[in-house]
């Protein structure tokens, strides 16, 4: 079974930018959608974005025009770059596809 693991988190200001990654520890080519979660402090984990094989993305609610999610199966790595940052972005961002357990996450900060 192919791991994913977070990075790219930090600590950022309003209107900063921020580029996560999700590197796999196997292909990611045969994997049919992948997608970005994200946990605020004392909230349930949301779904933020997916991201189908042919690059074909959905995303949800308020991140949708500030937040891009892509994927380069050659790198195995899926992306979520991440413009306009409000302090209601700040959480826990994971990366999963169906089978797949959560990982430990990347944690990110905006600071108003």
């Amino acid at each position: 079974q192919v791991q994913l693991v977070e990075s790219g988190g930090g600590l950022v200001q309003t209107g900063g930018s921020l580029r996560l990654s999700c590197t796999a520890s196997g292909s990611i080519s045969k994997i049919n959608y992948i997608m970005w979660y994200r946990q605020a402090p004392g909230k349930q984990r949301e779904l933020v974005a997916g991201i189908d094989p042919e690059g074909r993305a959905e995303y949800i609610g308020p991140v949708t025009g500030r937040f891009t999610i892509s994927r380069d199966n050659a790198k195995n790595t899926v992306y979520l770059q991440m413009n306009s940052l409000k302090p209601e972005d700040t959480g826990v961002y994971y990366c999963k596809y169906l089978r797949s357990n959560w990982g430990q996450g990347t944690q990110v900060t905006v600071s108003s």
